[in-house]
């Protein structure tokens, strides 16, 4: 997987543990923020994204290529300074598709985000642009 300027990377986001059961990433409030001094609700989305794909990667490679298909985030509470982390899990994994569970806490361990991802599995390996 090529990191270089991708959107992860430029967000801070860092994987903490991968396995098929969960993939742990945290990423800085500080610069992923919106006008009113709050972590940006999609920031919170690309962490969630970016967990949710790593998780479904991990059950679909190298056989099959997983895209995102559809994410939902339910915002619950906003974060203002240090990190945030994110516990994503598999609620679905199929040979076609996979469906995640990304929670999103504060340094409190306050739930600031529940998101779910659904990913399709890909025959073959997307193009890039």
């Amino acid at each position: 997987m090529q990191t270089t300027e991708q959107l992860a990377e430029r967000m801070g986001i860092e994987l903490v543990s991968l396995t098929l059961e969960e993939v742990v990433g945290r990423m800085p409030v500080a610069g992923n923020k919106q006008p009113f001094g709050l972590l940006h609700g999609g920031a919170s989305a690309v962490l969630a994204e970016t967990l949710g794909s790593t998780l479904s990667a991990l059950h679909a490679l190298p056989e099959r290529f997983p895209v995102g298909l559809e994410l939902a985030c339910t915002h619950h509470r906003s974060a203002t300074a240090g990190f945030v982390t994110g516990v994503a899990r598999p609620l679905h994994v199929g040979r076609s598709t996979s469906t995640s569970e990304i929670v999103v806490t504060d340094e409190d361990g306050r739930r600031v985000c529940t998101a779910k991802l659904t990913c399709l599995h890909r025959d073959t390996k997307p193009r890039s642009a």
